[in-house]
């Protein structure tokens, strides 16, 4: 059985009214305060992407059959001195992988990070396996760390000679504190002495804001150069010690201003508005038609001895419901989003259905807001 449900009408009308009481603002905090800290990233200071190519060996009989494991396996024996012919390692219990790994900022040569590793060829699990020494290379091609050791899997696989069973991904490993850095990234976030503080999201309001606050503890000495960069020089204070004046900053706090933005995801019915998002003034009508399709099979069984054949024929009963009563909901001007939805569930308008009147809302202007569909 087939339920198909669409949305049947859906009538739009912008207004003006003069005479109409203007309702109070949105009660609600739409943006709580915020430290510095969460909202900005420090110019200067940030993650260098690892990469390199290496063996997992010690699989039991889920490795590689492709010839780049025997190919990188006769490679490996050669460096201590044995030479083979790829085509005569037999072998199911090593696979090559993928192992990559974010250096953080400020490490030092001797301290270790995590590394990912991944299945680059038809291995079917890498559970039980161990990582050869693996060197792991930035975009420059110079070495930063080296990854070795035993593999965490989130997940496990089972197999008999009739059926198997797996949980989560078993291709797919990590190794905690699996690399140890050969050689640090300079990091130099305070040239010239000033600091750049990057918003993670670009506003101008919160540029400006960021920018006041710390010129209000420190003097005039912050400027939001464009919605993505505030610029800070540094107090004389602080000229040998810039590290403890990015902790005083990062410990300050904001109220962080965003755009009005509806989010909506018609492939799983996922809709996040935000909360300064405004409706105008509009009456929104709803109706729901319902379509059942019912496939059923009829069997036309010939007489005894007639010679004739069992044929089926397949039958199809169709219903349909067209819900007429269909409210009509008026929302007055600055009517927020929650109260839409609140008088949507009113009147029994799901996700789906939602989406489409938020689609019919911005298209007829009443929506003061971005509606992004992804």
């Amino acid at each position: 059985m087939k339920k198909i449900s669409c949305l049947k009408k859906i009538v739009i009308c912008a207004a003006i009214l003069l005479c109409v009481p203007a309702l109070p603002a949105f009660a609600g905090v739409v943006q709580p305060m915020t430290r510095v800290k969460d909202i900005v990233t420090v110019e200067g200071a940030r993650e260098n992407q690892l990469i390199g190519m290496g063996l997992v060996v010690g699989l039991q009989g889920t490795g590689d059959k492709g010839n780049m494991a025997m190919q990188m396996m006769s490679n490996m024996t050669e460096q201590f001195g044995v030479t083979m012919d790829p085509k005569q390692i037999k072998s199911k219990n090593a696979a090559v992988v993928t192992v990559t790994c974010q250096l953080s900022p400020f490490v030092s040569p001797g301290q270790n990070t995590d590394v990912l590793v991944s299945a680059m060829g038809d291995a079917k699990s890498l559970e039980g396996g161990v990582l050869l020494q693996t060197p792991l290379k930035a975009a420059n091609g110079k070495v930063y760390a080296v990854a070795q050791g035993p593999l965490t899997i989130g997940g496990w696989s089972a197999s008999g000679a009739a059926s198997s069973a797996k949980k989560n991904v078993v291709t797919v490993g990590r190794i905690p504190n699996g690399a140890i850095v050969e050689q640090g990234v300079e990091m130099n976030y305070a040239g010239n002495g000033a600091i750049n503080l990057l918003l993670r999201n670009s506003d101008f309001t919160t540029a400006q804001r960021v920018a006041g606050a710390i010129n209000q503890k420190f003097g005039a000495i912050a400027h939001a150069s464009d919605p993505g960069r505030v610029s800070v020089k540094l107090p004389p204070s602080y000229a040998n010690s810039p590290a403890a004046f990015v902790a005083s900053i990062e410990n300050m706090t904001v109220r962080p201003d965003t755009v009005a933005k509806v989010v909506v995801n018609e492939r799983t019915g996922t809709i996040v508005m935000g909360g300064n998002v405004k409706i105008g003034n509009v009456s929104v009508a709803h109706g729901n038609l319902t379509v059942k399709v019912s496939e059923g099979a009829a069997v036309s069984q010939p007489a005894p001895l007639s010679q004739g054949r069992t044929v089926v024929t397949p039958q199809t009963d169709i219903a349909s419901n067209s819900d007429e009563g269909a409210q009509l909901v008026e929302l007055p001007a600055t009517s927020t989003v929650q109260d839409l939805t609140t008088a949507m569930n009113a009147v029994g308008v799901g996700p789906r259905d939602l989406i489409a009147v938020l689609q019919a809302l911005d298209e007829a202007g009443a929506l003061h807001g971005a509606l992004v569909m992804q």
